[in-house]
């Protein structure tokens, strides 16, 4: 046997991705986001909403509490859900982050997630001319090249999906824009 190490093919499909990527595909780059919790002003409104939930659960829970019994135990349910419409959103980013993987290839990007109970899931976009970036140059930066609408009770909302909080920011996005040039 030989000490030397393995030469290793670079047009070998890379393990676990036999099937997923096409012919001449190649993995370009592969990360994860930054997994710190982040507060925006996104969730300043569920924050303001969640803690005025859990204040009146407590008002009413301190008001039911003096009639005698138990009766005010069914408060703690409002105060609960109070408190996680409060501090809820920027963790639960955090979480799903902490669950994302990321691939850059030749021709696509991906967006791979393994969340408990609901399982594995990759989600595949293409990357081409057409494709419209948006690049957040911050530190930890995101790219953004898809998106999807959702349905609300009021219309829909457009959902922006990317790479979000890499720390190698700059060097992915100018790999992207050479993926839509056909570059790569």
């Amino acid at each position: 046997m030989s000490n030397t190490p393995e030469i290793q093919n670079q047009n070998a499909t890379p393990d676990g991705w036999q099937g997923i990527l096409d012919a001449g595909e190649n993995i370009l780059w592969q990360g994860r986001p930054d997994s710190k919790v982040k507060f925006e002003i996104t969730h300043a409104f569920s924050f303001l909403f969640g803690l005025a939930f859990a204040g009146f659960a407590v008002f009413w829970m301190v008001g039911a509490s003096q009639a005698g019994g138990g009766f005010w135990m069914f408060g703690l349910i409002h105060f609960f859900v109070g408190l996680s419409l409060s501090i809820g959103p920027p963790f639960y980013a955090t979480w799903r982050r902490k669950h994302t993987w990321y691939t850059l290839s030749s021709k696509r990007a991906f967006i791979a997630t393994e969340m408990p109970v609901l399982g594995r899931r990759m989600d595949i976009y293409p990357l081409n001319k057409d494709t419209n970036l948006s690049f957040d140059s911050g530190e930890p930066a995101t790219i953004y090249f898809a998106e999807t609408h959702k349905q609300t009770k009021n219309g829909s909302r457009v959902f922006k999906i990317g790479f979000e909080r890499i720390n190698d920011g700059k060097t992915v996005y100018s790999m992207i824009r050479k993926v839509q040039n056909g570059e790569t």
